[in-house]
């Protein structure tokens, strides 16, 4: 049976932190919405880490939305958490990871602009220190789990995704965003399939 983007299915959110369905994008009606992150002051579904997704049944969600949350794993660790995300995801199913894109950074760091602001975001302005190493005001503040331990450039995000068993992927850089977007899937899907679907949940660069 072909696959599409569905129109409706359960979402689990990884490390949601604070944020809610809305400001994903799959913020349109029909998706439930399943929470879990690891701290729970943030007041999520499930507490859990992204490498013990236990507390969801195997095969059990239609899609995963992990956003900005790999990079605070250990390198050994990512591919543990992308095995939960399969596990858990129904035949079908997807994925979708945005992550810092060390290679736009990189660039900020050769320019020797380690400290200068990169962009403004709801917590104010960001370095490439905060990109590389986590958000230092969360840090100081106490929220540890801000941390960053390891990251990604496009060719390593597409090989550890597909080193952990998503069969196809579709990937993109926003340099200037200083991110990188990935949709992976569990099983083949067309390639017109796939493509409409990266371009209905991937933010234009």
């Amino acid at each position: 049976m072909p696959h599409t983007l569905p129109e409706h299915g359960t979402l689990l959110h990884v490390g949601c932190g604070p944020k809610r369905i809305e400001q994903t994008p799959f913020a349109r009606s029909g998706w439930r919405e399943l929470r879990l992150d690891i701290n729970p002051a943030v007041g999520p579904d499930l507490v859990g880490s992204l490498t013990d997704l236990s507390a969801v049944a195997d095969r059990s969600v239609d899609a995963v939305f992990s956003s900005h949350n790999l990079e605070h794993l250990y390198p050994h660790e990512v591919p543990v958490a992308l095995a939960e995300f399969r596990r858990v995801l129904a035949p079908g199913g997807l994925v979708l990871i945005t992550c810092p894109d060390l290679q736009a950074v990189a660039a900020l760091v050769a320019a020797d602009r380690l400290v200068e602001p990169a962009y403004t975001s709801g917590m104010g302005p960001i370095t490439a220190l905060d990109i590389l190493y986590g958000h230092r005001a969360s840090l100081a503040a106490g929220n540890l789990y801000m941390a960053h331990r390891c990251g990604f450039t496009r060719r390593v995000l597409e090989g550890t995704v597909r080193a952990a068993g998503f069969v196809q992927s579709c990937s993109l850089r926003r340099p200037q965003a200083f991110d990188l977007w990935l949709l992976a899937t569990v099983e083949p899907w067309a390639e017109q399939a796939l493509r409409a679907a990266a371009r209905r949940l991937i933010p234009a660069g």
